[in-house]
């Protein structure tokens, strides 16, 4: 889906043009991937504009860039401030937030830690990641013959920007594939997660999702779900699933910011028990869209930019 370009982006402590939001063709990230980036919304509720979960994402940030040893010159609270700001500059009411921090131009080479730490915020409309019919009727996924990362290999708890070429493949191959959606399996054959999306799976009124030892981003919209899921006396069982698990679900979901909460109805073209959206995870929409279109909001996941 192309992005709608908005007035402004914030680079390094200064509010740019967006089409002067450039950087060099020998920044080390060209070059080496070393880039952390986050995906948040702000969404336009019936009490104001609000972020989902801000605090959570701007951690996770902090905390991808240190596995690589890479300080974000800028104090959380910081970032947060600026978040706001250029959602009120560039006029929206609701919207994506991207920010990213990047290795720049400097050196040449597989040392990263010569070149400087750049950082950039960008806000733009966009509406759901795989459809608005989607989140409704559910997806047709396609289990992938791409894994996800081994073990010791490339650390997945880190949100960077070289980890999404394993994703890019998982896509590809599904869209070729005639899929919404891949699910990739981790190196010993388990469920593992989307491209870009958590998945949790529903078996005689149970819940399970994948843990993060099964080469998983640790996600913020996951960790929402197994709240609400839990607040609602549904049992939450993170652990190793064998792929066969899939075929035999009574439901099956994906979460994500991008994503939100789809269904998946159909995995290598055979339908999950009945081939439509089940009851647990309605209640899990019905719960997580009463607090980010109504700002019902019990957990003090938003903040209202107002």
């Amino acid at each position: 889906m192309p992005v709608k370009k908005s007035k402004t982006i914030w680079m390094n402590g200064k509010f740019v043009k967006w089409d002067d939001a450039k950087i060099h063709v020998l920044s080390h990230v060209v070059h080496y991937g070393s880039s952390w980036f986050e995906g948040i919304r702000c969404y336009d509720t019936k009490k104001g504009s609000a972020i989902f979960q801000l605090r959570p994402h701007l951690q996770r940030l902090y905390d991808s860039t240190k596995i690589y040893h890479t300080e974000i010159p800028y104090k959380m609270n910081e970032l947060e401030k600026v978040i706001i700001k250029l959602i009120k500059s560039n006029n929206l009411k609701s919207c994506y937030i991207r920010p990213v921090v990047y290795r720049g131009y400097g050196e040449m080479g597989l040392n990263p830690l010569n070149n400087p730490v750049e950082v950039a915020i960008a806000v733009w409309e966009w509406k759901a990641y795989l459809g608005e019919e989607s989140i409704k009727n559910g997806i047709n996924a396609g289990i992938s013959s791409w894994q996800r990362l081994a073990p010791n290999t490339i650390p997945t708890m880190s949100k960077a920007g070289g980890n999404y070429l394993s994703s890019q493949l998982i896509k590809i191959e599904a869209l070729e594939n005639g899929f919404a959606e891949g699910i990739a399996l981790d190196a010993y054959g388990n469920v593992s997660e989307g491209s870009g999306e958590n998945i949790f799976i529903v078996k005689n009124g149970k819940v399970y999702t994948p843990s993060i030892a099964d080469a998983i981003l640790p996600g913020i919209t996951r960790s929402a779900v197994i709240r609400i899921l839990k607040d609602e006396g549904i049992d939450v069982i993170e652990t190793t699933i064998p792929r066969e698990i899939l075929m035999i679900a009574n439901e099956v979901f994906m979460t994500g910011t991008a994503a939100e909460i789809t269904p998946v109805c159909c995995i290598n073209h055979q339908k999950i028990d009945n081939g439509k959206p089940g009851p647990i995870t309605k209640l899990v929409q019905e719960k997580f869209y009463n607090i980010v279109r109504n700002g019902e909001d019990p957990y003090g996941w938003l903040t209202f930019i107002d």
